[in-house]
């Protein structure tokens, strides 16, 4: 499926991975509409640039958390253009890292649940029909390792009970909004391990590591380093335009965290050779 001439709605998009995938599709010929809650100077950066490609794109201030405010955002692209929705990228989340922020408290449980599911719930209630009128398009919902890892290893420091919980119920998320949008809707998922904006060196949680631990991250991890922004916006593009028969699919792009950093143990010769 071609991005010219489609729309796209980009969840997250003040900065870091949600800008990059709006600002890339808006540059590959989609129209597109980036929402944002808070990060209000990094909002304003993100608004100039979007801009700048272009008076068909829009930014939408939004707190998804809250269904009136989805349903305005839904309506807000129906007056938009043509009124159509081709394209979802679903990444709205929040994890509170240990390392920053400790033993739990009842407001930040409820605020990793709340954006990391219950928004991404409201979003797909309001844009799977609208795919639908639209004549088809995909969905890539994106996630974490932690829903897999959970607060274990190296990763225990960054993950935390609440938002590693989250992400595993994404998955089953996934699998039943691929069901409900067949056949005209794809609906995809995108595992996330450590990136530079997501977990690692330009968050806050990252400087608080020690040199050794954020050593045994990249340690753990396969490729030996941190992900790239630009490599989830090729594989966002490859889900959305290429892999035209996958749905209800989960690509994990970890850098290899998930299987570990210990080598395969070669085999040994055996005790009878040649047979």
């Amino acid at each position: 499926m071609e991005l010219r001439g489609k729309t796209a709605l980009v969840l997250g998009g003040a900065k870091g991975i949600g800008k990059a995938i709006g600002l890339a599709l808006a540059q590959a010929g989609a129209r597109v509409i980036l929402t944002w809650h808070d990060w209000p100077q990094e909002a304003a950066q993100m608004r100039r640039e979007l801009a700048a490609l272009g008076p068909q794109h829009l930014a939408v201030q939004s707190d998804l958390r809250d269904p009136t405010q989805v349903a305005a955002l839904f309506q807000t692209i129906a007056d938009h253009g043509d009124g159509a929705l081709h394209f979802l990228i679903n990444n709205i989340e929040r994890g509170g890292m240990p390392v920053v922020h400790g033993p739990y408290h009842e407001a930040q449980w409820d605020l990793e649940m709340e954006t990391t599911l219950k928004a991404k719930w409201w979003v797909m209630r309001h844009g799977l029909p609208l795919l639908k009128a639209s004549g088809g398009g995909a969905v890539v919902v994106l996630s974490s390792i932690a829903g897999l890892v959970g607060r274990s290893g190296p990763a225990g420091l960054i993950f935390n009970d609440g938002y590693a919980a989250a992400n595993r119920a994404v998955s089953s998320f996934t699998e039943t909004w691929a069901k409900e949008g067949a056949p005209s809707v794809r609906v995809n998922e995108l595992m996330l391990g450590f990136f530079e904006t997501r977990h690692a060196e330009q968050t806050r949680g990252w400087e608080l590591l020690t040199p050794e631990q954020q050593a045994a991250i990249r340690g753990h991890t396969l490729l030996g380093r941190t992900g790239r922004i630009e490599e989830v916006v090729a594989t966002v593009k490859f889900l959305l335009t290429e892999a035209g028969y996958m749905t209800g699919s989960l690509i994990r792009l970890d850098g290899g965290y998930l299987l570990g950093g210990e080598p395969a143990t070669p085999l040994p010769p055996g005790v009878e050779p040649g047979r």
